[in-house]
Formats: C-alpha cells, sequence, structure tokens
C-alpha cells in the first residue's frame, strides 16, 4: 500500500468517524469470508459500516476526530455509524450469533466506553419502535373515543 492510498484512507476515515456516534472495535479472528459478508449485509441494512482497517491507520484516524482513549490492539474490524442505537445492535446481534466475534471496546456518543456500554445501548429500542411507540401513543385518544361511540350505540339500539 502506497502513502498515498494510506493518507486517502486516513481522511475518509477520519471524516466518516467525524459524523458517526459510534464506533465499534470488534475481534473477527477465526470468522470465514460468508460470516462476515452476513455482518456486513446486516450493516447496510441499517446504514452501518464495517471495515477492517489497520491499527495504525485507524488510530490517526481517530485522532484527527478527535476520539481518545482506546488503544487498538491485534485484529479488529471497526463497525460505526450515525446512529449509536443501530450501530450497537449490529454488533451486539451479530456478537450473540457468532462466538469468535468479540466486542472489544467503542466510542459511544464520542465517549470511550466498554462492551457493556454497547450491549446497553443494542437493548435500546431503535428509531422505528420509537416512532411506533409515538403513533400508538398519539392514536390512543381516537381509539377509545371510537370505541365508546360504538359502546353508546350498541346500547341506544338495544334500548
Amino acid at each position: 500500500m502506497t502513502k498515498t492510498q494510506k493518507a486517502e484512507i486516513i481522511e475518509v476515515l477520519s471524516t466518516e468517524f467525524k459524523d458517526a456516534q459510534a464506533v465499534i472495535f470488534c475481534d473477527y479472528k477465526g470468522l470465514t469470508v460468508p460470516q462476515l459478508e452476513s455482518l456486513r449485509e446486516s450493516a447496510r441494512a441499517k446504514e452501518v459500516k464495517v471495515q477492517v482497517v489497520k491499527n495504525t491507520l485507524a488510530t490517526i484516524a481517530l485522532k484527527n476526530a478527535e476520539l481518545t482513549g482506546v488503544e487498538l490492539k491485534d485484529t479488529n474490524i471497526l463497525v460505526w455509524g450515525e446512529d449509536s442505537v443501530s450501530t450497537s445492535k449490529v454488533a451486539a446481534d451479530f456478537a450473540k450469533t457468532n462466538s469468535k466475534f468479540v466486542i472489544k471496546s467503542a466510542y459511544v456518543d464520542r465517549e470511550a466506553s466498554d462492551a457493556s456500554k454497547v450491549e446497553a445501548f443494542a437493548k435500546l429500542p431503535g428509531r422505528e419502535e420509537l416512532l411506533a411507540m409515538l403513533a400508538a401513543t398519539w392514536m390512543a385518544p381516537i381509539a377509545n373515543f371510537t370505541i365508546g361511540l360504538d359502546a353508546l350505540r350498541q346500547k341506544k339500539e338495544a334500548a
């Protein structure tokens, strides 16, 4: 890999990490290519990015994005996205089904954290679930009103 290619990778990752709300570092040693492709497919569906990056390049990009506090060692695959909940869900769900995929550390909401915080974020409801809850809350008064009107109609018909 030439110096210009490395510089391009660092520049792209730096801008992506500046916009990311979560950057998760995972160990992928022992996973097969089809398993990694299934991780990438599930990430793509939630608009999350997954990439294997050299530790030195990733460290430089993280410093450029003003993210400090995590030291990268061994083999790492990076999972990042603009929504910390969906990014955490992608990593945690894949870790549940693949024992060789281990969440090491992360930046969640631009703070260095460990795997337990990622798992806690993964348990939160996602954007779609929250919107559904909100819609149900808004529809409850209308539904109750129509139920009451129907009960009143039935009572008057019976009388």
